[in-house]
């Protein structure tokens, strides 16, 4: 069996006096969509932001591939979330003041990629993720749905091994959100990235090939491994 593309066991991680992870195990493979499930204040954004190199914890064994995320510097993890890691949450984090082409070429951009060559990959990805039609406008001039996708194509953009969702649709109606996760979901697979998706929504979670569970900061694996 190949080795897992991301891999945590035993993360504890506290904010005060207030315990967030208290053992979290989870290993993802590549190409694998796992949705994250349980209740309000369980710890599942916080293990997902451990796994992203968003959050540092506490304790514990964190790898991706052959690297330490515990020991890595944040240098190295900022390189990793703009080359290697995609994002996308609840409410898009959009930036306001750039059209919605620009925000998806922005992380071209940032990495170094002209302008030109990044809004021609980034109008490919915003007609892949079918909002093509709103590239010239701003967040703040779209819908919610529209604003998701936009999010959907920033994120797979630079070609990520992994990509991290939380509550992608948690903000959409019911409508909106089967749309984006039928082409994030479609996206992703096509790429081949990995997907670490947050929800407490079972529709949601049913386009995963696996569904993992936190309660009081532990995790379960419904397929029966931890």
């Amino acid at each position: 069996m190949s080795e897992p593309l991301l891999a945590a066991h035993d993360l504890h991680k506290n904010f005060g006096l207030t315990p967030a992870l208290g053992g979290a195990s989870l290993t993802v493979a590549a190409g694998e969509l796992v949705a994250v499930m349980g209740p309000s204040g369980s710890g599942k954004s916080t293990l997902l932001h451990c796994l992203a190199g968003i959050t540092r914890p506490d304790s514990g064994r964190l790898r991706y591939r052959d690297r330490d995320l515990t020991a890595c510097s944040d240098a190295e993890l900022s390189a990793l979330r703009r080359t290697e890691f995609g994002f996308l949450f609840q409410f898009g984090q959009l930036v306001p003041e750039l059209s919605c082409l620009e925000n998806v070429a922005l992380p071209l951009r940032l990495n170094g990629l002209r302008r030109r060559a990044a809004e021609a990959r980034a109008r490919e990805w915003l007609e892949r993720l079918e909002v093509d039609d709103v590239a010239a406008k701003r967040p703040g001039e779209v819908s919610g749905g529209q604003g998701q996708r936009v999010g959907a194509a920033r994120a797979l953009i630079t070609g990520p091994k992994a990509v991290f969702a939380d509550e992608p649709t948690g903000a959409l109606d019911s409508l909106n959100g089967e749309r984006v996760m039928k082409l994030l979901t479609r996206a992703a697979r096509e790429s081949g990235a990995a997907v670490v998706l947050v929800t407490h929504e079972v529709r949601v979670a049913a386009y995963a090939d696996r569904e993992i569970v936190v309660r009081d900061g532990r995790t379960r694996d419904l397929a029966g491994a931890i």
